[in-house]
């Protein structure tokens, strides 16, 4: 019975990383929403967590290198003017990682930031990672988002998991790790993206 329990546990917690897909933008539309923000190198967890249980129920990248984009494993955020590929959004501005964030901030989940500056090295590294990965699957993005991790120089540590909170534990020991939670109380908010404004 525990076991059963611990099961289906685990597959609630996960239900947040929603199912693979096979979106592939063309190239023309991927080169015209290149963004390059002109902060240090960058690489950033996002961990959505649930605001009943505690437990992770997402796990997402952000990375800051040549350009700006995001790796939302098996995640449903979608914007018309972010073009994805494979799990891979760009065109993340700050306006658009605003928007991420208030996606999946709601009465019943916050969303935990996690930054740590980088070397330009591993941070195209990281860029590489995402892009070669592909669609990921139901239920593992904490698996997709952890395995990248552990393939970078000075993430190592980092846990391979299909929990996104254990992975955000072990990301949050790394030293310089700079640290914000985004909470949202409006009830009737359902998660819908604005589309104006990126």
């Amino acid at each position: 019975m525990v076991r059963l329990l611990a099961v289906l546990s685990l597959i609630v917690s996960l239900a947040g990383c929603g199912g693979a897909d096979n979106i592939w933008a063309s190239d023309q539309t991927v080169a015209d929403a290149v963004y390059r923000h002109d902060a240090p190198p960058t690489i950033t967890l996002f961990t959505v967590v649930s605001t009943g249980s505690g437990a992770g129920a997402h796990s997402a990248l952000l990375i800051n290198g040549s350009q700006r984009l995001i790796f939302d494993p098996a995640g449903t955020f979608n914007h018309p003017k972010l073009p994805e590929r494979h799990d891979v959004i760009y065109g993340m501005t700050d306006r658009a990682v605003d928007f991420y964030i208030d996606y999946h901030a709601r009465i019943t989940y916050d969303v935990v930031r996690q930054d740590i500056t980088v070397s330009p090295q591993v941070a195209e590294m990281a860029k590489r990672a995402v892009e070669q990965y592909g669609a990921v699957p139901k239920a593992h993005c904490g698996q997709s988002v952890s395995a990248i991790l552990r393939s970078l120089p000075g993430f190592e540590s980092i846990p391979q998991s299909y929990y996104p909170k254990k992975i955000m534990d072990g990301f949050g020991e790394l030293p310089g790790v700079r640290t914000q939670s985004f909470s949202d109380t409006d009830p009737h908010k359902g998660g819908e993206i604005r589309t104006q404004g990126i």
